[in-house]
C-alpha cells in the first residue's frame, strides 16, 4: 500500500512538473515578444530619431531584465521537464518490475531474459527524451506560435495571415516523414532487443559453448546481428537528417516570405519601421518551436517504440489475487488439514499447449506425496500452480476449506519452501543467497542450515567463506554445490509445506546418500510434495501419484504400484536399466 501511494504521489508530481514546464515555456514566449518590442523601439529611437545612449538607458535596462527573465524561465522549463522524465521513469520501472513479478516465473520462462532486461532498462531510459523534450515541446509548439500570432495580428493583419498559412507546412512535412521514421524506429528497437537477448544468451551459455567447442561459431552470429542493428540505426539517422533539412528549408522560406512582403510595404511607405522590425524579429521565433518539435520528434521515436513493448507487458492480464490473509511468517502449526487439486486444467501459450487435463489428487497434512511420470506429464506445472506462479484455467486448488486463489499469493508463498531442479543463484555472497529464504536470519542459524544441507564444509573452503561471491547463476560453484545452497535455503526457511523438484539432481552418489538422510529430517512433521525425475527419491513416499497426459492415472505406494504392473513399473524398469 505504501508503495502504491508513493507511485501515485510520483504520478501527481510528474503532472505538476509537466504543467510547470509548459507554463514556464509559455511565459518565456511572452517575454520573447516583450524583448522584440523593446529592441525594435531602441533601434527606432537610435536609428531614426537620433536618440543618444543615455536616452535609451531605461529601455536597455528593461531589455536586460527581460533577457535574464527569459533565460531563467527557459532554464526552469528544462529542469521541470527533466523532473517529469525522472518521475515517469521511476513509476514505469516500478510498475514493470511489479508486473513481471506478478506474472511469475511461468511468464519469464517463456521470454528471452535479455529482451526483458533491455525493455526494463534501455526501454524505460529511451522514454527520457519523450517526456523531457518532445511532450513539453508538443504543447509549446501550439501555444508559443499562437501567442506570437495574437500580437502580430493586432499590428499587421497581412503578416499574421502569412504566419497562419505557412506555419502548418512544418507539421505536414513532419507527419509525412514521421511515418517513415516511426517504422524505422520500430525496426531499430526490435533489432536492439534481439541483439541484447542474443548477447545475454551467449554470455550465460559461454561455458557450455567452450566445452562443446562452439564458441567461435558465435563470432559470425554476433557480427550478423550487430550489422543488422547498425543498418537500421543508420536508416533512422538518414531520415532524421532528411527531416531536419526539410524543416529548416520550410522555416527559412516561410521567414523569407514574411521578410519580402514586409520589405516591399516598408519600401513603399505603407508600414512603419518599428512595427516592421518588430515582426521581423518575431518571424524566426515563430517557426522555432515547430522546428524544435520536428527535431525532438525523431529523438523521441525510439522511446515510443520501446513504450509499445513496455505497455504490452503492463497490459498482460494478471488473474485476480486475493483477499484472505495467511500468517506473515512461516509456521509449522499452519491450520490446514489437506491440499486438494480438484479437476484442474491448465494450458500454456494461451491454451495452445495443454499441460494438465483434469488433475485431481489430495495431500493430507504431514503426508509425503511423490509425483512421477514421463517428461511432459505436468508434474512441474502442478508445482507452479501450488506456488501461485500460474493460475488454473479450470478447476480449483484448495488449502483445507479455503480456495488457494482466495489467499494473498506473497503471504502464501512464505509458507512454502521450494527446491527447484533448475535453481537460480544471484551474483552475491553465499550467505546472501541462502538468506533469500529468511532475510533476517542470524549467522548461527545460517551455518546450521548449511550443515544440514552438507554445504558448510565446501563453503568454509571458499576464499572468503560465507562472504564469497558465487558469480552470476552460481558460475563459481559446481552443480552439486549450487544444489546444496538451494537445500540450505529450504532448511533455513523452515516452512510447513515443502516442494522438492528433484532436489538430489547434480549430486554424486556419496552426497546423494547423505542428502537423502538430511532430507528425511527436513521432511519430518511437514507436508511434502516431491516432483520426482529420479525414482530413488520416491521409494519412501507415503503415496506415489503416476501422471500421464496431465492427469493422475495410478496412485499407491511404491510396493503396491510395482505389483500392479502399470506405467509406474515400466518407469522403474527403464530407470533401473539406465543405471
Amino acid at each position: 500500500m505504501n508503495l502504491d501511494k508513493r507511485l501515485l504521489r510520483q504520478t501527481v508530481w510528474a503532472r505538476l512538473d509537466l504543467a510547470l514546464a509548459v507554463g514556464a515555456g509559455l511565459l518565456a514566449g511572452v517575454v520573447l515578444v516583450g524583448q522584440a518590442r523593446f529592441l525594435s523601439r531602441v533601434v527606432t529611437q537610435v536609428f531614426l530619431e537620433g536618440s543618444s545612449l543615455s536616452q535609451v538607458y531605461p529601455l536597455l535596462f528593461i531589455l536586460l531584465i527581460l533577457s535574464l527573465g527569459r533565460a531563467g524561465l527557459s532554464w526552469g522549463s528544462e529542469v521541470a521537464a527533466s523532473r517529469v522524465a525522472v518521475r515517469v521513469k521511476t513509476v514505469l520501472r516500478q510498475r514493470l518490475s511489479d508486473q513481471i513479478l506478478a506474472l511469475g516465473p511461468a511468464y519469464a520462462y517463456g521470454e528471452r531474459s535479455g529482451e526483458l532486461v533491455n525493455t526494463a532498462v534501455e526501454g524505460v531510459e529511451a522514454l527520457d527524451a519523450y517526456f523531457s523534450q518532445y511532450l513539453p515541446q508538443l504543447a509549446l509548439a501550439a501555444l508559443v506560435p499562437l501567442t506570437i500570432l495574437i500580437f502580430v495580428f493586432r499590428l499587421d493583419f497581412l503578416s499574421g495571415l502569412v504566419f497562419l498559412l505557412t506555419a502548418p507546412l512544418i507539421p505536414v512535412f513532419m507527419i509525412l516523414i514521421g511515418n517513415l521514421a516511426d517504422t524505422l524506429a520500430k525496426r531499430q528497437w526490435t533489432a536492439l532487443s534481439r541483439m541484447s537477448a542474443h548477447f545475454l544468451d551467449v554470455l550465460q551459455g559461454l561455458t557450455t559453448l567452450k566445452l562443446l567447442g562452439r564458441s567461435r561459431d558465435q563470432i559470425q552470429a554476433i557480427a550478423r546481428i550487430s550489422g543488422r542493428f547498425r543498418q537500421t540505426t543508420l536508416g533512422v539517422l538518414r531520415v532524421a537528417f532528411l527531416s531536419a533539412l526539410v524543416m529548416e528549408m520550410v522555416a527559412t522560406l516561410s521567414t523569407a516570405v514574411v521578410a519580402v512582403e514586409i520589405g516591399l510595404r516598408l519600401l513603399h511607405g505603407r508600414m512603419a519601421f518599428e512595427e516592421a522590425f518588430f515582426i521581423l524579429l518575431l518571424a524566426p521565433e515563430f517557426y522555432l518551436p515547430l522546428r524544435l518539435l520536428s527535431a525532438r520528434f525523431h529523438t523521441a521515436m525510439s522511446g515510443v517504440a520501446a513504450a509499445q513493448r513496455i505497455f504490452e507487458v503492463l497490459e498482460l492480464e494478471v488473474k485476480a489475487r486475493a483477499k484472505i490473509a495467511v500468517p506473515a511468517e512461516p509456521s509449522l502449526g499452519l491450520p490446514f488439514n489437506f491440499i486438494r487439486f480438484d479437476d484442474v486444467h491448465y494450458a500454456y501459450d494461451e491454451g495452445q499447449r495443454p499441460a494438465l487435463n483434469g488433475l485431481s489428487f489430495q495431500i493430507a497434512r504431514g503426508q509425503k506425496v511423490a509425483l512421477v511420470g514421463p517428461s511432459g506429464a505436468g508434474k512441474s506445472t502442478a508445482a507452479y500452480l501450488l506456488l501461485r506462479f500460474i493460475e488454473p484455467d479450470q478447476g480449483e486448488i484448495s488449502i483445507g476449506d479455503i480456495s488457494l486463489q482466495d489467499m494473498a499469493a506473497p503471504a502464501w508463498r512464505r509458507q512454502v519452501a521450494w527446491v527447484p531442479q533448475n535453481l537460480y543463484l544471484f551474483n552475491t555472497t553465499v550467505a546472501e543467497n541462502i538468506r533469500l529464504a529468511r532475510p533476517g536470519a542470524s549467522l548461527e542459524r545460517l551455518i546450521w542450515a548449511a550443515r544440514q544441507a552438507h554445504a558448510h564444509d565446501f563453503i568454509q573452503a571458499l576464499p572468503q567463506g560465507y562472504n564469497t561471491a558465487v558469480g552470476e547463476r552460481g558460475a563459481r560453484l559446481s552443480g552439486g554445490q549450487a544444489q546444496r545452497i538451494a537445500l540450505a535455503r529450504a532448511f533455513l526457511k523452515d516452512a510447513p509445506l515443502l516442494i522438492l523438484d528433484e532436489a538430489t539432481s547434480n549430486l554424486d552418489p556419496e552426497y546423494e546418500t547423505r542428502l537423502l538422510e538430511a532430507m528425511e529430517r527436513l521432511m519430518q512433521d511437514r507436508t511434502v510434495l516431491i516432483i520426482a525425475h529420479r525414482l530413488t527419491t520416491v521409494y519412501r513416499a507415503d503415496q506415489v501419484l503416476v501422471m500421464a497426459g496431465g492427469r493422475v492415472i495410478e496412485a499407491g505406494t511404491h510396493t503396491s504400484l510395482l505389483q500392479e504392473g502399470g506405467l509406474y513399473r515400466k518407469l522403474v524398469g527403464a530407470y533401473s536399466e539406465a543405471c
